[in-house]
């Protein structure tokens, strides 16, 4: 049976609590006193709330043996409020769990005392003493659940912060940096001179460590690592593209970076993989990374292929980037392309009569062997460019 219970049991029987009454007022000061010096150092607020929860439980009980009802609300507010004291002022819960045990220590002999003087029997005697020290671990219980909500209500300030934190070094353009070291010292997270945007998939399972801010919500969750990200085995079992290390005010430009990167795995154009550094794959993105531009591009570079069939464009394409890329003869480009050498001439010859002197430009060559080449990478399959 616990305090919380509609009639929890008194420590003394009803006939000697009525009589032990008059001494409660020397019991509580006897209790307060003795934990002050046996207990652990209280100061300031919880020193005194523990004398004031001496003093409500010493009443209470007697109030119980007397025929009251119940643990009262403002025990069960004394002894959790202890509980969210001790955590607000950095304390452990295992000083109050001390400075209970001290206190069920003296209680139980002034009970054992007066019991004794009045001629209680032993074993009753012992029932007493089983009562007094569960007491004393429904406060210990009650405290614990003060010091978890204080907690709980802690972690959900500092997440929030943390979370603004993470907004601000997203913004285009940033906080100024004695804005960013405000926010930074709110959320408890030191500001490094460099970070690592990570891009991870919606719906990932993740311990963050607490040098990672985080930003798990939305269709596009991310993370910022402080420095490098070199160490990111917590990230097993999630796909994620780390994007480049910058400094800090640079965070959103890693964040695009990784978002792409992440893309791309997706559409396979990078090749699958748990975590993906986007600085593995820098010239893809590159090629890939403006949609817009690529297509104008491409649209320009290509244009003598457009009146040939799917069947011939992929030929001649494949042909023509193996050309720009290595150069080369007749039987060269042939044994790169596992074709006669005769088939590669008859291509070649087609080339040139498609494109002209524009073969000949040093410029006009670096634009079709970007467009090529990023056809390549998207599969040839004409569609959308990352954007």
């Amino acid at each position: 049976m616990t305090l919380t219970d509609e009639r929890p049991r008194a420590p003394l029987p009803q006939e000697l609590a009525e009589r032990f009454r008059p001494r409660a007022d020397f019991a509580i000061r006897a209790i307060a006193h003795e934990i002050e010096q046996d207990g652990p150092r209280l100061d300031g607020p919880l020193r005194e709330l523990v004398q004031r929860g001496v003093e409500v439980v010493v009443r209470h009980a007697v109030d119980v043996a007397r025929g009251g009802n119940g643990w009262p609300d403002r025990c069960a507010r004394v002894f959790r409020r202890l509980g969210e004291v001790a955590f607000d002022e950095g304390r452990e819960l295992t000083s109050l769990h001390a400075a209970y045990s001290v206190g069920g220590r003296v209680a139980w002999r002034h009970i054992a005392e007066f019991g004794q003087a009045h001629g209680m029997p032993a074993d009753l005697l012992c029932n007493c003493a089983e009562t007094v020290f569960r007491y004393v671990d429904e406060l210990a219980r009650l405290s614990g659940e003060g010091y978890t909500a204080a907690q709980a209500r802690k972690a959900g300030r500092i997440a929030l912060r943390r979370r603004r934190l993470l907004e601000s070094l997203l913004s285009s353009p940033p906080p100024a940096p004695r804005t960013l070291t405000g926010l930074a010292s709110e959320a408890g997270w030191k500001l490094p001179e460099r970070i690592t945007a990570i891009a991870i998939e919606p719906g990932a399972d993740l311990t963050v460590p607490d040098d990672v801010l985080a930003s798990l919500d939305g269709p596009e969750p991310c993370l910022l690592a402080a420095g490098s990200a070199d160490s990111l085995g917590w990230l097993s079992g999630s796909r994620a593209a780390v994007g480049p290390t910058v400094r800090l005010r640079e965070a959103a430009s890693s964040l695009r970076w990784a978002r792409k990167t992440l893309a791309l795995v997706r559409s396979g154009a990078i090749p699958e993989s748990p975590v993906v550094r986007s600085t593995d794959h820098l010239g893809t993105l590159c090629l890939l990374g403006d949609g817009f531009g690529l297509a104008a591009l491409r649209d320009r570079s290509l244009a003598p292929l457009e009146e040939l069939t799917a069947k011939q464009r992929a030929r001649l394409s494949e042909t023509l980037l193996v050309w720009l890329q290595s150069g080369g003869s007749a039987p060269e480009l042939a044994g790169k392309l596992d074709i006669h050498p005769q088939t590669a001439r008859y291509r070649m010859r087609r080339l040139t009569e498609l494109f002209g002197a524009r073969l000949d430009d040093p410029d006009e060559r670096l634009n079709l062997k970007i467009t090529l080449r990023a056809e390549q990478l998207r599969g040839g399959t004409g569609g959308t460019v990352l954007a």
